[in-house]
C-alpha cells in the first residue's frame, strides 16, 4: 500500500494561496511561510503532516498527494478547510 509524507500550508483564500506559492517559488522557505501563515496546527512543524496512506486525508488532498511529482509545489488545492499548498516529500 502507498505511503506518502507531505507538508502543506492552509489559508482561507485562493489569492493568499497563490501569493504564498509565488513567494516559495521565488526562494522563500516553505517551513518559514507555513509557520507564519498556515491556519493548520501542523504549522508548528513547518506544515509537516508526517506519513499517511490513501483515504486518511480529504479526497481533494489525497488526489494531489498520491499523483503529484515528489518535491514539487502543488496548489492551490481547494478543500472544505480552505486552500492548500502541498509538497509531497516522499512517496512509495
Amino acid at each position: 500500500m502507498s505511503l506518502a509524507i507531505a507538508r502543506h500550508i492552509l489559508v482561507d483564500s485562493e489569492e493568499e494561496c497563490l501569493n504564498l506559492k509565488e513567494r516559495i517559488n521565488s526562494g522563500e522557505d516553505f517551513a518559514d511561510i507555513a509557520k507564519a501563515h498556515s491556519s493548520c496546527p501542523s504549522k508548528a512543524q513547518g506544515g509537516d503532516l508526517g506519513q499517511f496512506r490513501p483515504g486518511m486525508m480529504v479526497k481533494e488532498f489525497d488526489e494531489v498527494v498520491f499523483s503529484a511529482e515528489v518535491n514539487t509545489l502543488q496548489g492551490p488545492v481547494k478543500t472544505q478547510f480552505g486552500y492548500h499548498l502541498v509538497e509531497v516529500t516522499s512517496r512509495n
